[in-house]
C-alpha cells in the first residue's frame, strides 16, 4: 500500500486550497494511506475527511523549533513513498528532505527543493489557480484534470448548525488580516441595509472579528443581523456557508471555505486581484473589483495594514455590484 503524505501548514485558505490534491490521489490510488500535515488550529477543517488516514499538526506559536524536530522524527518513522510540501518556506522544506521518502515533490521556491526528487515551478499571475499549480505537483502521478476543493462537515456539524436555516439567510465575512484587503465597515453596513428584510444576516469569522461585527450589527438598521463569530467551527461554518443564499467575503479564507462547499460567493477584492490566482471557484461565485483604473492596483500580494497611497481607492465598489 503506498503511503502519501501531504504538508500544508498555512493558513487556512491554504489548506482548503490543497484539498483538490488529497480528492486526486484518492482516484487514483483509492487503497493508499494519505497522511495531512497542518499548523495546530487548522485540523478541524479536515478532522471529518473521509480520505485521509491521519492527520498530523505542528505548534508553530509554542516550541516551534522543537516541534518541528519532533515531527520531522515523526515523519521519518512513519516510511511515507512520497512526501508532498506544498509549501515554500525552509521549514517544511526540512520536513521534506529528512523524511526518508524515496520521493520527494514540491515547489522550486522552496529553499531546499534542490534536494527534493521533482520540483515544479510556482508562478503568480499567469493565469494559472492556485488549485492548478498544487495539481501540477502531482500531475506525474495521476493526470492534469482540474479538481475543485472540497470540505467534509459531518453529520453532526450539520446538526450544529441547522436551526440557522429555518429561513432564507446570508452569510457575510467582513473581516480580514490586512486591512486593504477589507471592504470598509460602512460599506458592509450599507450593503446590510440594502438587503430584503425576508433574509437573515449572518456574520462569521473568528474571535478576533468579534469587535468589528459587533459594530456591524449595532449600527445596522437591518432587524434581522445576528453576530456568529467564534461561536462555532471553521468545519461548522462551512456547513452553515453551504446553504446560504450568497456569501460575501473579502479576499479571505471564507471565500474559500464558500469554494469548498460550492456555495454561492461574492468576492470582494480590493488591493489584491483575482488574477493572483485565489479566486472563488463555486459554480455560482463572482470576483468583485472597482471600476476604477488604478495604477496603484494591485499593491501587493497579501495586502498591508494601511493603503501605501493614503486613499484606498481599490476599496470604492458600489452596492449595486455586490447585488444578486
Amino acid at each position: 500500500m503506498k503511503k502519501f503524505l501531504i504538508i500544508q501548514t498555512a493558513y487556512i485558505g491554504d489548506v482548503i486550497l490543497s484539498t483538490p490534491v488529497i480528492e486526486k490521489l484518492h482516484s487514483f490510488y483509492p487503497e493508499a494511506q494519505i497522511d495531512f500535515l497542518v499548523r495546530k488550529g487548522n485540523q478541524n477543517l479536515l478532522e471529518s475527511h473521509p480520505y485521509i488516514t491521519n492527520l498530523l499538526t505542528w505548534n508553530k506559536k509554542q516550541g516551534k523549533q522543537k516541534n518541528l524536530i519532533r515531527l520531522i522524527k515523526l515523519i521519518r518513522d512513519k516510511k511515507y513513498d512520497t512526501v508532498i510540501n506544498l509549501q515554500r518556506f525552509t521549514s517544511t522544506g526540512l520536513m521534506t528532505i529528512f523524511s526518508g521518502s524515496k520521493d520527494k515533490i514540491g515547489f522550486n521556491k522552496n529553499p531546499l527543493s534542490f534536494l527534493f526528487t521533482y520540483k515544479v515551478q510556482h508562478e503568480i499571475g499567469n493565469g494559472k489557480h492556485e488549485v492548478e499549480r498544487n495539481i501540477e505537483l502531482i500531475s506525474h502521478l495521476t493526470d492534469n484534470s482540474l479538481v475543485l476543493p472540497k470540505l467534509y462537515p459531518s453529520e453532526l456539524d450539520y446538526k450544529n448548525v441547522s436551526h440557522y436555516k429555518e429561513g432564507p439567510y446570508i452569510c457575510i465575512a467582513p473581516n480580514s488580516v490586512w486591512f486593504t484587503k477589507q471592504y470598509p465597515k460602512n460599506k458592509w453596513i450599507e450593503l446590510i441595509n440594502s438587503i430584503d428584510s425576508k433574509y437573515q444576516i449572518y456574520l462569521i469569522g473568528g474571535v478576533e472579528d468579534k469587535i468589528l461585527c459587533d459594530e456591524i450589527v449595532e449600527e445596522s438598521e437591518h432587524k434581522k443581523v445576528q453576530n456568529l463569530c467564534a461561536k462555532h467551527s471553521l468545519i461548522e461554518t462551512s456547513a452553515l456557508i453551504a446553504d446560504a443564499t450568497m456569501n460575501y467575503s473579502n479576499d479571505s479564507a471564507p471565500m474559500h471555505m464558500a469554494s469548498a462547499m460550492n456555495a454561492p460567493t461574492m468576492a470582494i477584492f480590493c488591493s489584491t486581484i483575482p488574477k493572483f490566482g485565489f479566486g472563488p471557484l463555486s459554480d455560482n461565485s463572482k470576483s468583485i473589483e472597482t471600476k476604477e483604473d488604478l495604477d496603484c492596483r494591485p499593491c501587493g500580494l497579501h495586502g498591508y495594514r494601511k493603503c501605501p497611497k493614503g486613499h484606498f481607492k481599490c476599496s470604492n465598489i458600489t452596492i449595486d455590484q455586490l447585488k444578486f
